[in-house]
């Protein structure tokens, strides 16, 4: 058994699939979920090796239920945006309005910061299926408020994904899953939310989504985050971040995010996911012009 490796845990009835992070020196794996963001540890002897596949394989070759749902509200918007359905008006028809001008369509734009390399490449081929600009970076939790001091002025998002591992520790200081100390990674979420509202204090300008596999959720919305996990202490999917991010990017800036809506599509449902009202990101210009190139 080594770094890298594909397991489960005995004791817990192997109901989650991990990859191995690391192994210490005291026979103690650290490990990664594979499917759901939760960091764990276990010794070695309690661990069974499981098919090796890749990690980004393995999330599923079906997406969530939520990607159709997704997918035909950017068609949608798609549809508006090239004038889709209309019907002109004839020359002796003068009940009819004029044709709208076909629209071009800007759907907020996202950051994307997650401590898995894996699920980060797994997010960014979905943010582009769905039509979502999107710039993402590899960061661990524990660098994730560094890294935000340079790539929010430099990105300009409308929306931030904070994500990564977490999970509350067998062995809390106090016992008690009100303190952030009892975390693995809530602590780190919680900053990085706060250099983001540094950046920009109207929850509506930068919608922030945060958290992780049981990340105290009180303390994330607390920080400023405007969606975060896990109000139950449950552990959610890889993509449950990217679901809420898509919505918001294509809900328009005059509309609110059904903040029910869209936490019921995703896999963990209120229990792993909530969040305050806020306003969409979506944005439609005029005119649309199509620029051909030079001969």
């Amino acid at each position: 058994m080594k770094q890298g490796d594909l397991v489960t845990r005995r004791s817990y009835g192997g109901d989650v699939v991990f990859k191995i992070q690391d192994i210490q020196q005291q026979q103690v794996a650290v490990l990664r979920g594979v499917e759901l963001r939760l960091l764990a540890d276990a010794p070695l002897l309690d661990l069974d090796t499981v098919p090796q596949l890749d990690p980004f394989q393995s999330m599923g070759t079906t997406h969530p239920k939520w990607v159709e749902s997704m997918r035909r509200t950017t068609l949608a918007a798609q549809d508006v945006s090239t004038g889709a359905g209309e019907t002109p008006p004839t020359a002796n028809d003068k009940s009819k309005p004029k044709p709208r001008p076909a629209y071009f369509d800007l759907p907020g734009k996202v950051l994307h910061l997650d401590g898995d390399p894996a699920y980060l490449r797994k997010c960014m081929s979905l943010y582009g299926e769905l039509r979502v600009p999107a710039e993402g970076y590899y960061v661990s939790e524990a660098n994730m408020a560094e890294a935000l001091y340079r790539l929010l002025p430099q990105t300009r998002p409308d929306i931030v994904v904070i994500t990564g591992h977490d999970g509350i520790l067998k062995n809390r200081p106090t016992g008690d899953i009100t303190q952030l100390s009892s975390y693995k990674n809530s602590h780190n979420f919680v900053d990085a939310v706060r250099v983001a509202r540094q950046y920009e204090k109207n929850r509506d300008n930068l919608t922030v989504v945060a958290g992780a596999c049981q990340s105290h959720f009180e303390a994330l919305l607390a920080a400023g985050a405007n969606f975060a996990s896990s109000p139950a202490r449950v552990l959610i999917h890889a993509l449950d971040p990217l679901c809420v991010a898509a919505k918001v990017a294509y809900t328009p800036i005059k509309d609110t995010v059904d903040i029910v809506d869209v936490i019921g599509l995703t896999h963990s449902g209120l229990e792993g996911l909530g969040g305050i009202e806020s306003l969409g990101s979506y944005r439609k210009g005029v005119p649309k012009i199509q620029y051909s190139t030079p001969k």
